[in-house]
């Protein structure tokens, strides 16, 4: 086998001697990207000419356009499982936006360059990459959707072939791509994550900007490793190669230099997805106003500072993956939201251009331009520390009813472990009612987004059906759990509508009818009849109004039991 291998590897680079496999980006004029089409031959040529190279169909766009997957393993061991116990994994997404192209034709570049070995061979990790994530978006090319942006000449759409922003809908999986995201995921269980971005937003001397993923929601363990010292290592790697950076200009409408918070990737988009299971996770946002060739070369460069300090570094993120689990027991509050404190920063030499205001050539009003004769650098605040404004307590268990089936779907294909109950069986159980909560006006990303949920708890004595299925928290997918079954979470399954059913009545009444059964429980019940006194006393707007009485009366009457009515069904077992 090891010889096998070793005369395929001998003939491999004796055929990359003559074939220097130059990228249609590189073939071009600096301002092109790469085609659906291109790139996947390409792709195809590369693997079938080295076995370090493998290109294979790994799920699919919602236009039913195949997601292809490129995976470099240098090694003779090619089970993934095998691999994973001795090997770190890189995972990069690309073309989330096909509007914002870097990354597919930087990918493409840094594994060719792997397989003739212009780079070091890792020792010690392999690296999988989504050729392509958004398809429908990558085949709908046009000039003009980036209005913003200063190249390529052309490039594909942000929406996919159903209108969704793929990096909203990673926790919720309305779309076949987000599904085949999770599924890749969860088969390669990568230790880093990188998802290439173009910026919006202000202008600025850097060509590279970035997001570090939440670090409070990564974890106290993995989040201020990543933030002081992994990547701190890979930023300064990538200014020894010529590109300082920034992180993510997180305004709109407004010059840097007043300071900006860290932006929060909660898990609706990738980076806060893949933190749920604590890998680190950057997010590159390379800026729209730089020429495509430094954008595309920036994004590369970057990629390979992560290559070079996992290979180092691979120990350490492995075993700090598994320790900062340990965060996580029974018992143990678990910040729920989050908000920036402002009392915290640090500082930076931010590289800036001047904002000033003129008039307007379109209204005359004042607006905004940067001076670009005017570069500056200026000490501002950076503030990425957050304070958590809700906590939960994390149960042993989280029951779910086997009616909730999409929940477990989601809860199968992202590899949570559930028991189910092998029999009818009554379980003391703390139970929520929502309390509250508000919506937002207009659809977003196909849903009318909940938010501000608050919850009343109670304990309860509830029988649960067999095949039921308790959820335990102990096991490596614990934030997922957390972030998406508790109501009160940022981007749970309740504020994505998943439990809209409970949040309206299914029994009413017919006024003409109760109006005589409520006049008898007035009459025979006198608590009742004093309180309901009392408010036509005290309330003059329901005193006017007998609608209002007798819904009253109704809500507190045994008439109104109805206790699926804002009953939360998931429950937790303390």
């Amino acid at each position: 086998m090891k010889l096998k291998y070793l005369l395929f590897s001998l003939s491999s680079s004796l055929f990359f001697c003559q074939n220097s496999f130059q990228t249609p980006f590189e073939k071009g004029n600096g301002n092109q990207t790469v085609t659906y089409d291109e790139m996947n031959t390409y792709y195809q040529d590369l693997a079938k000419n080295s076995n370090s190279i493998q290109y294979f169909k790994k799920g699919e766009d919602d236009n039913g356009k195949p997601i292809y997957v490129v995976l470099y393993n240098p090694f003779p061991e090619k089970d993934l499982e095998k691999l994973r116990k001795e090997k770190a994994v890189l995972f990069v997404n690309n073309g989330i936006h096909p509007g914002e192209p870097d990354g597919i034709d930087a990918t493409m570049m840094l594994m060719r360059d792997l397989v003739m070995h212009k780079i070091k061979t890792p020792e010690n990790f392999i690296i999988a990459a989504i050729s392509a994530y958004n398809i429908s978006g990558m085949l709908n090319r046009g000039s003009y959707s980036r209005a913003n942006q200063n190249g390529p000449e052309q490039y594909g759409f942000r929406g996919n072939a159903r209108n969704y922003d793929l990096n909203r809908d990673f926790i919720k999986a309305d779309s076949k791509n987000a599904r085949s995201f999770q599924e890749i995921y969860q088969w390669l269980k990568p230790d880093v994550f990188i998802d290439n971005h173009v910026s919006n937003g202000a202008d600025y001397q850097y060509t590279f900007t970035y997001i570090s993923t939440f670090k409070e929601r990564l974890g106290n363990v993995l989040g201020n490793y990543f933030y002081n010292d992994y990547q701190a290592k890979n930023l300064d790697d990538l200014k020894k190669q010529g590109y300082e950076s920034s992180p993510y200009v997180n305004i709109h409408g407004d010059v840097p230099e007043i300071g900006f918070a860290a932006f929060e990737d909660s898990p609706r988009y990738s980076t806060g997805y893949t933190s749920l299971f604590n890998s680190l996770g950057t997010v590159p946002e390379t800026h729209m106003l730089k020429p495509y060739d430094k954008r595309v070369d920036a994004t590369y460069k970057y990629m390979l500072a992560n290559l070079q300090n996992l290979d180092k570094e691979y120990k350490k993120i492995k075993e700090l993956r598994l320790e900062n689990l340990k965060q996580y027991q029974t018992g143990k509050q678990y910040g729920i939201r989050w908000k920036i404190d402002s009392t915290k920063f640090s500082t930076m030499d931010f590289k800036g251009y001047e904002g000033k205001y003129k008039p307007s050539d379109i209204s005359g009003k004042s607006r905004l331009y940067y001076d670009r004769s005017k570069p500056f650098t200026k000490k501002i605040k950076l503030f990425t520390t957050a304070e958590p404004t809700g906590y939960i307590i994390i149960p042993e268990y989280y029951v779910i009813p086997q009616s909730q089936y999409r929940i477990i779907e989601e809860f199968k294909r992202n590899k949570i472990q559930m028991n189910p109950i092998p029999q009818d069986s009554t379980i003391a159980v703390e139970s929520y009612k929502i309390n509250d909560f508000k919506t937002v006006k207009n659809p977003y990303e196909g849903h009318y987004l909940h938010y501000e949920t608050t919850v009343d708890k109670s304990n309860k004595k509830i029988t649960f059906l067999a095949g039921d299925y308790l959820v335990p928290t102990q096991q490596s997918g614990i934030k997922y759990i957390i972030e998406t079954l508790e109501p009160e979470a940022l981007d749970s399954f309740f504020n994505w509508n998943f439990f809209d059913g409970i949040l309206t009545r299914k029994e009413y009444y017919s006024a003409y009818i109760f109006e005589d059964t409520a006049a008898e429980l007035l009459k025979k019940d006198k608590k009742l009849k004093d309180k309901f006194e009392s408010k036509k006393a005290t309330d003059k707007q329901f005193a006017e109004d007998g609608n209002a009485q007798l819904d009253w009366v109704y809500k507190n009457s045994p008439y109104f039991e109805e206790k699926t009515f804002r009953q939360y069904p998931v429950y937790r077992i303390l």
